[in-house]
């Protein structure tokens, strides 16, 4: 058994068009977010916690978008969109992993910026590198049992109707509308996963930046404010972006034309947001510019 996704048959006159773009695109995450892994490993300046916890993100960004982007540019060269059973599900294994991770990450690095700016002299003792390396490691693999029964209720159902998936990657919503039997449990687990991978970890993100915020309005000197704001400002933006584009993608209405805007949002989350990251943390960082200098340099 087979599906098909319909990705972006509706513009045939824009296949190549957009082969191009994402073409363009999938060679700059990989290469800015390639650049800023190598920089956080071999720079002296950059072994800090805060850098370690950059690095592991941007693996995990050229990890996420490697499972959506190639599938794409192969099914806009070759025009083929079949999509086995077997690909499809792992396909959406390593989707909901990496999504998962990187809303636990991006936790785990809010609370690296609280450690930092609200309890600064106990800071190298609380975020020592075991500490680190087990909250990294925590962040990549807490989900995995979770995802492993989402995904075999969601392939333990009959799809017996339509084989078109309208989306560009095999995503659980899209694939639960072809199904033929009992979705409850499929259902009730996907909401069980937003609640727990998606909410609390946005819910302790804006409860970490609330103290930091706090804090940073105590400082005595207006630098010293400003430099904080800094630090926190660029992962607030990541955070924003993130959770902001998938939340509203996957809380839309249930119609045919929210199924539309819906794949526009998710190719901002899945593609665009990997895109931005980079150049967010890298612009408004002078130890990574600084850094990228003397690699250049030499």
């Amino acid at each position: 058994m087979e599906f098909v996704l319909l990705g972006f048959s509706g513009v045939p006159h824009l296949r190549w068009f957009l082969f191009g773009l994402f073409l363009v695109i999938y060679i700059i995450i990989l290469v800015s977010n390639g650049t800023i892994f190598l920089l956080s490993k071999i720079d002296p300046a950059l072994q800090s916690p805060m850098y370690f916890f950059l690095a592991s993100f941007s693996l995990l960004e050229i990890c996420y978008v490697s499972v959506t982007l190639p599938r794409m540019l192969m099914d806009l060269g070759t025009q083929r969109r079949n999509i086995s059973l077997l690909s499809c599900a792992t396909q959406m294994f390593f989707l909901v992993i990496f999504g998962t991770t990187e809303c636990l990450l991006l936790a785990v690095m809010a609370y690296d910026r609280y450690v930092a700016i609200c309890n600064p002299l106990h800071y190298p003792v609380v975020m020592n590198h075991r500490v680190c390396m087990q909250l990294a490691i925590g962040a990549w693999t807490i989900g995995i049992p979770f995802q492993i029964e989402q995904i075999y209720q969601i392939f333990s159902l009959t799809f017996c109707g339509s084989k078109q998936i309208n989306h560009f990657f095999c995503d659980v919503p899209p694939l639960l509308k072809l199904a033929c039997g009992d979705t409850f449990i499929s259902e009730m687990l996907l909401y069980v996963a937003a609640i727990v991978f998606v909410t609390i970890p946005f819910l302790l993100i804006l409860g970490s930046y609330s103290k930091i915020i706090s804090t940073i309005l105590k400082l005595p000197s207006t630098t010293s404010q400003t430099k904080a704001f800094s630090t926190c400002s660029s992962h607030l933006i990541v955070v924003l972006l993130f959770f902001g584009s998938a939340t509203i993608s996957y809380l839309r209405p249930k119609n045919n034309q929210s199924e539309e805007s819906g794949k526009v949002l998710s190719l901002f989350y899945t593609i665009l947001t990997p895109m931005f990251n980079p150049m967010i943390y890298s612009l408004r960082n002078k130890d990574v510019i600084s850094a990228l200098k003397k690699v250049l340099c030499k």
